[in-house]
C-alpha cells in the first residue's frame, strides 16, 4: 500500500501507516486490496468516516461495472480499465475503485496496475507538478485509463480491414465465422463498457458541480467527450463489420446467379444440338440423308449455326 501526500501543487512526500492527514494538501492512498480488508481500518482511522459494508463488498467484485455512489462523506466511482497486455482480438478489464473525500483519494485495483504506478514515479520526480486536490488527481487516472481505449482504436480498425478483406476475397471461401463472431462480441463488450464509463463519469461530475472549478468542470467534460469517443468508434466497428457480413452473402450470392446463369445459358444452347442427336440416333432404315456422304457434315454444320444464332439472340437480349 503506497501512501503519498500531495501539497501545494509542487509537493509530493510518502507517508507511513498510521501517520495522519496533513496540516496541507490531500493524501493518495493506492492499494492492491486482497481478502484483508485493512484498507478501510486506514481510511476510517485516517478520515474518520466508516465506509459502508455494501462499498466495501463491491470492491472484491471483479466482474462490478462504472458505477458511481455518493454518501454524506465520500464518493465511490468504479471505473473498469484495460487488464495490461490486452490485444486487438480480446478485451479484458478489471475494476478500479475511488474513493473520494475531502482530503484523501483511495485508489484500490485487484492486481498491479500499470497506470497508478506510472503516475506516482511520475510525481516522485523532484519538480513534477502535482495534483491541487482529489479531483485533479481523479481525473488524470481516469483519462490515462481512457488513453488506453483510445489506443485500441487503430488496432481494432487493422484488425476490421483484415476481415473485410477476408469476407470479400473471391478466391477464398470465408469459413472463420467463430472468429468473427468472438471480434463482434468483443466490440459489443467494449460499446457497453463505454456506455457504463460515461454514466460513472457524467454522474460524478453532475454531483461535484457545484463544488468543482471551472477548470475541473472543463476537463471532465472533456473526459467524458474521449470516452464518447471510443463509444462512436465501437458503434462504428459494429455497424462496418455488419455491414461487411451482409456485402459478403451478397457478393456469394452474386456469384451463385452467375454461376447458374453461366450453366442455364450452356444447358439451353445444348438442348436444340441434343434433340437433334436424339433424332438422328432413332432405329430407322429410312431416315433422310442417312446413307448420304454428306449427311453428317450437314448435321454438324447445322448444329453448329443453331448454337451460333442461339448465341447471338442471348446476346441481343443482354443476357450474356
Amino acid at each position: 500500500m503506497q501512501r503519498l501526500v500531495l501539497a501545494n501543487g509542487v509537493e509530493c512526500t510518502e507517508r507511513q501507516r498510521g501517520q495522519a492527514l496533513p496540516a496541507a494538501g490531500f493524501m493518495w492512498i493506492d492499494a492492491i486490496y486482497d481478502q484483508t480488508d485493512d484498507w478501510i481500518a486506514e481510511i476510517e482511522a485516517l478520515t474518520g468516516t466508516r465506509v459502508y459494508e455494501d462499498h466495501a463488498l463491491d470492491v472484491h467484485n471483479l466482474g462490478h461495472p462504472s458505477f458511481f455512489d455518493s454518501t454524506e462523506t465520500y464518493e465511490m466511482i468504479v471505473f473498469r480499465g484495460l487488464v495490461p497486455g490486452t490485444g486487438q482480438i480480446r478485451i479484458e478489464t478489471q475494476p478500479l475503485y475511488f474513493f473520494r473525500f475531502d482530503r484523501l483519494l483511495a485508489t484500490l485495483h485487484p492486481v498491479e496496475s500499470r497506470i497508478t504506478d506510472q503516475i506516482r514515479e511520475r510525481y516522485r520526480v523532484p519538480g513534477a507538478r502535482t495534483p491541487r486536490n482529489p479531483d485533479e488527481l481523479a481525473h488524470r487516472i481516469l483519462s490515462a485509463t481512457i488513453d488506453q481505449y483510445l489506443d485500441l482504436r487503430g488496432a481494432m480498425t487493422t484488425r476490421l480491414e483484415k476481415w473485410q478483406r477476408d469476407l470479400l476475397n473471391p478466391r477464398r471461401p470465408f469459413n472463420d465465422w467463430n472468429g468473427l463472431l468472438e471480434q463482434r462480441n468483443e466490440v459489443s463488450k467494449l460499446e457497453h463498457l463505454s456506455e457504463g464509463q460515461l454514466d460513472a463519469v457524467q454522474e460524478w461530475r453532475d454531483a461535484r458541480f457545484d463544488q468543482m472549478s471551472d477548470e475541473m468542470q472543463v476537463r471532465f467534460t472533456d473526459l467524458s467527450e474521449h470516452i464518447h469517443r471510443v463509444l462512436v468508434h465501437a458503434r462504428r466497428i459494429e455497424a462496418q463489420i455488419e455491414s461487411a457480413v451482409q456485402l459478403h452473402f451478397s457478393a456469394v450470392s452474386h456469384r451463385t446467379s452467375e454461376i447458374i446463369r453461366t450453366l442455364t445459358l450452356i444447358t439451353a444452347i445444348f438442348m436444340p444440338l441434343t434433340l437433334i442427336t436424339g433424332i438422328f440416333g432413332m432405329n430407322f432404315e429410312l431416315i433422310p440423308g442417312l446413307h448420304s456422304q454428306y449427311g453428317f457434315w450437314l448435321i454438324l454444320g447445322g448444329m453448329g449455326i443453331a448454337a451460333i444464332v442461339m448465341w447471338l439472340y442471348f446476346r441481343a437480349r443482354r443476357w450474356v
